[in-house]
């Protein structure tokens, strides 16, 4: 008589595989995240011009930076959920398009009221259906659950391609050119990413057949009880909580600094350099902390990653500005960029799983969002009050260090999804 052992799960095909349909949505994802995050890291870049060539406050620019962070975080929950519901092609597509229109009406925005509305409201909008919620819910879906945070952080990594590349080429066409002609080109940049969301979806079905999670997906479909279900779990909201400080710190440090730099008689150009170098540290920051995130408690690297900004923030403030200072500082801060988005929506996965991941890292992401809004907003104003940003930049460390001690606190037990559980308080 023989036993019976059970199924044997078949040993999952190595990520770099060519038949391996997750290497393609890691390479579509990260093509999409280095033309959109590569394109609204240039939007510092503007500040100055918009304001010397067309009159226009500082305080009006800097909010039209920050409202499309404020709309990419209230429209990204809907832009994750569509996905989760329709697939990511016309969700990407929408975006692009959208995208693009609004970079073509900031070129040629006369006034401060369209430069919102091109800047901000199309931007947001554009961005929402292009970026994390919906791309690297696409990578959780397609990558098996060993794969997973080294996937995102793959895609992560090779979306900071674009930030080295367009922020130089957005300088040079800005100085060769004019304004209104780099933004056209990265207006055309933006509408060729459209069709990428047909390889996003590429082994969707597949996926959501044959992968094995960790997590116990919820036995009934209703987004509801999903979301009353993480709006009761503790470690959620705290994770919520703590991404807003990742938002204020890299939006105010993306949108102003350029301008601080020039107000410490930095060399022309070195703030453009800087914001490059920010991008090619990302690409080994954003992978590393993929990696550590498939080996270590995902809270715990996190909260480390915030303890090492706040310190790099610390002591570039502290310490003489000098061309070397501000390339260290870059280095560091590239490290940490964009390492907390995989590590984040991992997380996320673990403890809820991935069929509704776009929409539950959607709300997460707000949090940041409105933290990116604050931070690139109250740059400029108080820039405009005080005429220093000493004060905003306080405030980043400060930050820093209250989500450092929120993400050590997080319990990163699965959630009990079962039908009796879905409304009940978890910790």
């Amino acid at each position: 008589m023989s036993a019976s052992i059970g199924p044997i799960e078949p040993t999952p095909a190595p990520l770099s595989r060519a038949g391996n349909p997750a290497l393609w949505v890691v390479i579509a994802a990260a093509l999409v995240l280095s033309v959109v995050m590569g394109t609204r890291q240039t939007f510092g870049l503007y500040i100055n011009p918009f304001s010397y060539d067309r009159g226009l406050p500082v305080t009006v620019i800097a909010f039209a930076i920050a409202l499309h962070n404020l709309v990419w975080g209230f429209a990204q929950p809907f832009a994750g959920a569509a996905a989760d519901r329709y697939g990511a092609t016309p969700v990407v597509a929408f975006g692009a398009v959208t995208f693009a229109a609004g970079l073509a009406l900031a070129a040629v925005a006369p006034s401060g009221l369209l430069l919102i509305i091109g800047l901000g409201l199309l931007v947001g909008i554009g961005i929402s259906c292009t970026s994390f919620g919906v791309v690297l819910a696409s990578v959780g879906r397609v990558a098996t659950p060993q794969q997973r945070s080294m996937a995102m952080g793959i895609a992560s990594a090779g979306g900071s391609l674009g930030q080295v590349l367009l922020v130089p080429l957005a300088q040079t066409v800005r100085e060769s050119a004019s304004v209104s002609v780099s933004l056209f080109v990265l207006a055309a940049i933006a509408l060729a990413i459209a069709p990428a969301g047909l390889i996003l979806d590429r082994g969707r079905k597949k996926s959501s057949a044959s992968a094995v999670h960790t997590v116990a997906e919820p036995a009934t479909s209703s987004l509801k009880e999903v979301l009353a279900l993480a709006g009761r779990h503790r470690g959620y909201r705290l994770l919520t909580i703590g991404f807003f400080t990742c938002g204020f710190q890299l939006a105010f440090i993306g949108t102003h600094l350029p301008g601080y730099l020039t107000l410490c008689h930095m060399p022309l150009g070195l703030g453009a350099t800087a914001l490059a170098l920010i991008g090619l540290f990302n690409m080994a920051g954003s992978w590393g902390c993929g990696w550590l995130g498939g080996h270590f408690r995902q809270q715990y690297v996190l909260g480390w990653l915030y303890l090492i900004r706040s310190g790099a923030i610390a002591a570039f403030l502290a310490l003489p500005k000098t061309s070397a200072s501000v390339m260290v500082f870059a280095a560091v801060m590239g490290l940490t960029w964009l390492g907390t988005v995989p590590l984040t929506s991992g997380l996320v996965a673990k403890v809820f799983g991935t069929r509704h991941l776009g929409t539950l890292f959607g709300v997460c992401f707000l949090s940041h969002q409105i933290g990116s809004f604050l931070g690139a907003w109250l740059g400029g104003y108080m820039f405009d009050l005080t005429g220093s940003y000493t004060m905003v930049w306080s405030a980043t460390v400060a930050a820093g260090l209250l989500a450092a001690l929120l993400h050590f606190a997080i319990n990163d037990k699965p959630a009990d999804n079962s039908p009796g559980m879905l409304t009940a308080a978890l910790s």
